[in-house]
């Protein structure tokens, strides 16, 4: 699979997936090597990481799809790109044909299987037409609004996390490593694991009213994208607090009242603000986070 002239013609290598062949899509031959790995393995104990391209760019249905979708179109729909609905409708398809191979193999009851994603829904034109759109959440894909960091996160673990259950506690894709870990029952290599940030999820898994014991996740994005110029962020549980490198500024929101970010509390609490702010400086230090710098060459033309 060639990259388009759109990401400069370069190979996407993958190994051991050879050229496709005409009008082969690659959500179902992503998932066509995913079975047969499936297959292989058989009662033998397997991981499998299996990341779509699906839903990105270049926004691209099955044909068929796409117009089934683009007839359902109507005024007022948030949502008016039948093109990556397609593709979404390609995505659930295919994890369906993971998961009912899971049952075929006799494998459904002892495999635990996560879906999540790495950013939120991209809101900016492709070939001039909007992608997507994340309401009731603020922005997408760049920015570190909750459009742009609030992703799904599903997990399926038969016999130990109730069907259904929801647990409203913050975590983050750090914490998928030592969630694994503690699920097989590994200990693995203590020297990294002294330095791993994630905390395992199996005591929400088991009990989605547990709690963490953490009150603070932070986010650190210190480049310009379509979304966003330079940023920082830090999460508290309902608290939320930005800070913009491009002049000072601090937003602070209360997600439990405001999920779309729309009432900047700065001045009306500036004593939890101030606290926040701190915390995130603080943490920045720690980590030894990079920050942009002026550049003095720079002048608008």
């Amino acid at each position: 699979y060639r990259g388009s002239q759109l990401y400069g013609g370069e190979y996407r290598y993958v190994p051991g997936l050879h050229g496709g062949k005409p009008g082969e899509y690659l959500t179902d031959r992503l998932t066509d090597e995913a079975l047969k790995q499936i297959d292989a393995a058989g009662d033998r104990p397997f991981f499998l990481n299996l990341c779509y391209h699906t839903v990105h760019t270049p926004i691209e249905g099955k044909p068929e799809l796409v117009e089934r979708y683009r007839a359902k179109l109507r005024p007022g729909l948030r949502h008016q790109n039948a093109a990556y609905a397609a593709m979404v409708h390609s995505l659930d398809e295919n994890v369906g044909r993971l998961l009912e191979r899971l049952e075929r193999n006799g494998l459904a009851e002892r495999t635990v299987v996560v879906f999540t994603s790495d950013n939120g829904g991209y809101i900016n034109p492709f070939r001039r037409q909007v992608v997507t759109n994340n309401h009731p959440l603020r922005s997408g894909k760049g920015s570190l609004y909750e459009g742009g960091i609030r992703v799904p996160l599903l997990i399926r673990w038969p016999g130990v996390t109730p069907a259904g259950a929801v647990s409203d506690e913050p975590v983050s894709s750090i914490d998928l490593y030592p969630t694994i870990l503690e699920m097989a029952g590994l200990s693995g290599d203590p020297k990294h694991n002294a330095t791993v940030d994630g905390h395992s999820l199996v005591p929400l898994l088991k009990d989605p009213r547990a709690r963490l014991a953490r009150e603070e996740l932070f986010f650190h994005y210190p480049h310009y994208y379509a979304t966003t110029s330079p940023v920082s962020a830090i999460l508290a549980r309902d608290w939320k607090l930005l800070e913009y490198f491009e002049d000072g500024r601090v937003e602070f929101y209360n997600l439990g009242r405001d999920p779309s970010e729309t009432r900047n509390l700065a001045d009306a609490e500036p004593e939890v603000a101030r606290r926040l702010h701190e915390r995130l400086r603080a943490w920045r230090a720690s980590v030894n986070a990079q920050t942009p710098t002026p550049n003095p060459g720079w002048r608008r033309k």
